[in-house]
């Protein structure tokens, strides 16, 4: 069953309606060629590739080695911040460390101990890519959450930067605003710049530890509570001027300006439990591709998109040399379920073979791989078709031809549109009924098996890893 179940679902790669696939392998009048779709990568944890700064440079603690109590238990000050004992030390780094055993580690800052000087403190995390945001923005505060704190974002690597959100115990005192909640907005306010006084207001050290930036919220407005409706986000976010955008960044900066007080006043006469203590940032998105690829990998020390449709870039922001014979311009979620992939066009390219050029080769067809238990396949080199490995070796025939000869016990499956006996009496241009192409393991024959009637394969057949996605 299982791999009846993966096979039928590279037959219908895009059915999902993800933009997780950039292309297919179709057979045209003009001939085979690639078809082109809006793509985007997948959602990762993004702080697993941050860089991040602390600053004014300092604010560390533990160098030189400090005392701090807590607010629960202020007169017992036997906690203590040393930089030179790693037991001790409470360095950047653990913002974004993994804990075991539930045991937080955490970045601490020094105490308040020059009141009446103000207790500042900058932590910016960057990208050194344009990046979106897809979920909430967490922060988890040990010994209390900041009083009063600004979420700001750049879109160029740093160099300038806007507020994207404003927290405060009181926001019209801290900020002049009035206080407003994301849940609140409206459709035309989604992408509002507000004070919100929900995370700031004291409720215990160990209850409340979160502060978010509600990403969820302001896209619920469009897909509803569950984020269920996404054809209608993804048609918002192309009409809606300024949304897309929003989500976008390339560096994130929190600047804490007053650290928890523990709901009173600053007590004067024992300062050493107020400070600021983060254990962990959750930066849930994905690399920012411009609709123009599927993946995203670290190169040099940095995500950088690996672009199709003819563009390159960190971001596939430009055309590639030879395929500028018109404007680039990023690809588009409608029409829905597929996009617009506004790929970049080669001189003397087809209009429907989008930017291949025609000295090329012929490109290799995807292909799914299934192993029969005992026979080991061998890996096909990856793709960021999404779906499937290209194809090694000879380019895929079409119609009901013999196959290149394959190793016993190997099937292997390929995804895409077809044009054959099945097609409509008299159909202009591609026929879009995609079919599945399977090789027998014992004869080598090729032959077409449209998507409902697929045949059921050996109860022992088990995916290979470079077939399942």
């Amino acid at each position: 069953m299982l791999p009846l179940l993966a096979l039928f679902l590279h037959c219908l790669p895009l059915a999902s309606g993800d933009y997780d696939i950039c292309k297919s392998w179709v057979t045209t009048d003009e001939g085979p060629t690639w078809e082109f779709y809006a793509c985007q990568p997948k959602v990762m944890r993004l702080k697993d590739y941050v860089k991040v700064k602390v600053e004014p440079s300092g604010i560390t603690c533990g160098d030189p080695p400090e005392r701090f109590c807590s607010h629960e238990n202020p007169y017992l000050c036997s906690n203590e911040c040393d930089a030179s004992n790693p037991d001790l030390a409470h360095p950047p780094r653990l913002m974004f460390d993994r804990e075991d055993e539930g045991l937080a580690t955490y970045w601490q800052s020094v105490t308040w101990s020059r009141y009446p000087s103000p207790l500042e403190a900058n932590i910016t995390l960057s990208w050194n890519k344009s990046v979106e945001l897809t979920d909430d923005v967490v922060v988890t505060f040990e010994y209390g959450r900041p009083t009063v704190m600004v979420l700001e974002k750049s879109l160029d690597n740093g160099r300038t930067w806007q507020p994207y959100q404003f927290y405060a115990e009181d926001c019209m005192e801290a900020f002049g605003m009035v206080a407003r909640r994301a849940r609140d907005l409206s459709s035309s306010g989604a992408h509002r710049v507000l004070c919100t006084e929900e995370y700031s207001r004291w409720a215990g050290s160990k209850k409340e530890k979160h502060v978010r930036f509600e990403v969820r919220d302001r896209l619920a407005i469009f897909a509803g509570p569950d984020l269920r409706n996404m054809g209608n986000l993804y048609t918002r976010l192309e009409s809606a001027k300024g949304l897309k955008e929003f989500f976008t960044l390339t560096d994130l900066r929190m600047r804490l300006l007053r650290p928890a007080l523990g709901g009173t006043y600053v007590q004067r006469e024992n300062l050493y439990k107020y400070f600021y203590a983060i254990s962990n940032i959750e930066v849930i998105g994905r690399c920012k591709c411009n609709l123009h690829a599927n993946l995203c990998s670290v190169r040099e020390g940095s995500l950088q998109c690996e672009c199709e449709h003819n563009t390159t870039g960190p971001d596939c922001g430009k055309c590639k040399r030879n395929f500028r014979t018109r404007s680039w311009r990023a690809g588009s979620y409608l029409p829905l379920p597929h996009g617009s992939p506004n790929a970049c066009a080669a001189a003397g390219s087809a209009v429907g073979s989008v930017g291949r050029p025609r000295k090329d080769p012929v490109p290799r067809a995807p292909v799914a791989t299934v192993a029969l238990r005992g026979d080991p396949s061998t890996p096909a080199p990856s793709t960021s078709t999404g779906r499937a490995p290209m194809a090694p070796s000879t380019p895929q025939p079409t119609g009901d031809k013999a196959a290149p000869e394959h190793p016993q016990g190997t099937v292997e499956a390929f995804a895409g549109p077809s044009r054959g006996p099945d097609s409509p009496p008299g159909a202009a241009g591609p026929w879009r009924r995609r079919s599945l192409f399977l090789i027998s393991p014992s004869c080598g024959h090729l032959r077409r098996c449209p998507c409902p009637g697929l045949q059921t394969f050996p109860a022992q057949a088990q995916i290979s890893s470079s077939g399942a996605h």
